[in-house]
This record gives C-alpha cells, structure tokens and sequence, in this order.
C-alpha cells in the first residue's frame, strides 16, 4: 500500500498500548513513545485509536501511495509536504495513488506520528504490531522500515479536512526544556533528603547515548541513606546496587551515578534501585525531547498520575476532532 522511497531515521511501526503483559517473558510493552499524538493521529483518519501508525524519529520517510487513501500527520513537525506542496499537520489530508509524502528533519520536538485509514496491517506478535528491535520482533520483519518494502495497510474510510482542535493537542517545549511528571518510588528510601531535594532542583540534560530502551541524564550525583551503605552482600557493593528486582515501566533506574528512564523497549528487571518512576501520562514528553534539552522532575502522587492519563484518554477521541 505505501512504498517506501526514503526510511527516514529508525521510522517503525508501533501502535497503542503496545505489547501488554509480557514483561516476564522479556517483551516490553514497545508501542508508540508519545501515544498522544499517534491516537490524535488515528482519531483524525477514522482508525480506532489504538491502531498502527508509523513512528519517525529526527528524520522521516519518503512514502508513495499505491491506492487512494487519507493519512494524518502528528507530533515532531517534520515539514510534511506531498508532492512538494506543504500539508497541514493535525489535520486529515487525502493522499492519491502515485503521490508521494515527504518527510525532513523535526523543526519541533523528535518524533513525528503518520496514521493510515484503516491502520498498518502487519502481522501482530504477542498481541502487538509494534517493532521491538533489538529482539526483531512486530514491525516489518522485527525492523524499522526499509527501502523499497512495501507497508501493508487494511482497508478503511477516511474523510479529509478534520481538524484536532488546538486545546487538545499536546504542547511540544518551544525553549528545549521539559518539566517532567514523576511519583516516588518502588525505591525512594534509598536516597537521602539532601539527594531528592538535589534531584527535583536539577535541570538534567539528556545525554545522546539515549534510544527507545533508555534515556540517560547527565547531571549531579547523588546521595544515600544508611541503607544503602549497610546492606546484605547480596545487594552489592555499590549504593545504588540492590537484589535483582522488577523494574517498572518508567523507572528512574540509577546505575551507579548515572540515572536511566527505562522507556517503552526497556529492561523488566535488574540489580538497581529506581527512586522515582515517570508514569505513562509524562511519556508523551519523553518522547518529544532531543539529546542536550533539559529536563525538570515535578512529583506527583500515583492517583493524580491516573487522572492525568484518563484526561489524555478523553481527549484522544472524537470530540477533539473538528
């Protein structure tokens, strides 16, 4: 259905929620790292929200159609144009067979989201089509999409011209700073007040060493209560070291001094402590953030970490659609 001319940087197939309930078989969950705009995405071209979409990172793809469809473009602004003529973003848009979507680099924010009508139609793996790629599984053959492959697309009917209202729509940082939602815990009592009070005062920079598995953060070291330095050997010599245990979805896991968010392809558990955990209605931020922009941590209690993702639920619907 749509032929790839360019793949773009890493451009994968990835859906919502992901693949759910397989972090014990070593599949993390995957799907899209800001699932905001890809449901705004699937909303506008008449898709369940949940359907898949295609994932651009930095760079995006060059895609010819080989029937008539609608698509929608969302996120990163990655100065969409087909044929060579500009096309609204967050809006509906037809795309006829023979004509070509474009796609450069991201003016705003990282990851750029392309709906479908009638959803990406490649075979489902644990209940998912989203692309794990360091396992090579979901995606098109485990992978980002390559030249000269052709993305399979299920049928469906779209309506070109809708529109996400402005209000609803996420709010990518114009001034490469991010102030990141957080809740305390599974390991908060391992860090002393001196070393929270460090960590929610620091605006962390994103290191490049970062990708879908893990965002590193460069900033100040920190510091540990007594528990940490007298501990049972088999919770290892470092402070930051514990018994192997689970790791949420989200976790701030500090290895040693350096503080890794575990994002949507990351481990499911290890030997470090995770003081703080970023809950899914932040990830969308996450997701929108370059290497050396900054990032600020606001903690919020659990039950409003909820309310948060049920209010982004609720707007990811029709009634955002104009």
């Amino acid at each position: 259905m749509l032929e790839v001319i360019k793949s773009g940087l890493e451009t994968s197939i990835q859906d919502y929620p992901g693949r759910m309930g397989f972090l014990n078989l070593g599949f993390p969950w995957s799907g899209a790292m800001d699932s905001w705009s890809l449901r705004l995405a699937n909303i506008l071209v008449g898709n369940e929200a949940g359907a898949a979409g295609l994932e651009c990172q930095y760079i995006g793809p060059t895609l010819k159609a080989q029937r008539d469809t609608v698509i929608a473009v969302t996120g990163a602004d990655m100065q969409a144009k087909i044929d060579g003529v500009d096309i609204p973003m967050w809006e509906s848009v037809a795309l006829s067979a023979g004509q070509t979507l474009e796609m450069a680099y991201a003016k705003t924010g990282t990851r750029g989201y392309i709906a479908i009508t009638g959803g990406i139609n490649s075979p489902e793996f644990l209940g998912s089509r989203s692309t794990f790629h360091k396992a090579g599984v979901g995606g098109m053959g485990g992978h980002a999409i390559q030249k000269d492959q052709v993305v399979p697309v299920a049928a469906g009917h779209g309506t070109p011209g809708r529109k996400v209202k402005a209000s609803a729509r996420p709010q990518l940082a114009a001034d490469k700073h991010w102030t990141v939602e957080v809740v305390r815990g599974p390991n908060d009592d391992w860090i002393d007040e001196p070393g929270h009070e460090r960590f929610l005062s620091t605006e962390w920079k994103l290191s490049a060493k970062s990708d879908r598995s893990g965002f590193r953060l460069e900033g100040p070291d920190w510091t540990f209560t007594d528990k940490a330095h007298n501990k049972l050997p088999e919770h290892g010599s470092d402070p930051a070291n514990i018994i192997d245990q689970g790791y949420p979805v989200g976790a701030i896991n500090l290895a040693g001094q350096t503080p890794i968010i575990l994002v949507s392809d990351g481990p499911s558990m290890g030997g470090f402590i995770n003081p703080y955990t970023v809950p899914q209605c932040a990830f969308w931020k996450l997701g929108q953030a370059k290497p050396s922009e900054l990032l600020s941590f606001e903690v919020i209690s659990v039950e409003d970490a909820q309310q948060k993702a049920r209010d982004i639920t609720e707007l990811c619907s029709e009634q955002s659609v104009a």
